[in-house]
């Protein structure tokens, strides 16, 4: 059974700096590509960031290109996201989902966590 576990979110004032962490468990995390996902209250999910399988492409949605960064961990089956400059409109449920590829630039998912908060105000 696959299983994503995400953590690390939080209350951030405006410019500020989150890691998020994905724990995954049920599949050969190696060989999968893997992405990040969010949804803003109110809004449609929408795509954040995709990272290969060895890590040799990563792609963002523009909005987070240059502030958000996308790794992975092959040995201890977790994937990262760290969010600097952080803005209100970052704000929502961030999840991580298998990739089908490393051009995944879809919203969804036939695997989710719950997920994990992350709020931008003053």
């Amino acid at each position: 059974e696959v299983q994503l576990v995400e953590s690390g979110g939080g209350l951030v004032p405006p410019g500020g700096t989150l890691t998020l962490s994905c724990a995954a468990s049920g599949f050969t995390f190696r060989n999968s590509a893997m992405k990040w996902i969010r949804q803003a209250p109110g809004k449609s999910v929408e795509w954040v960031s995709t990272i290969a399988r060895e890590s040799e492409r990563t792609e963002y949605k523009f909005s987070v290109a240059g502030r958000f960064y996308i790794s992975r961990d092959n040995v201890k089956n977790i994937l990262f996201l760290e969010l600097n400059n952080l803005k209100p409109e970052d704000t929502g449920t961030y999840y991580c989902a298998q990739a089908i590829s490393s051009s995944d630039y879809t919203p969804t998912s036939a695997n989710l966590g719950r997920g994990t908060q992350v709020t931008v105000s003053s």
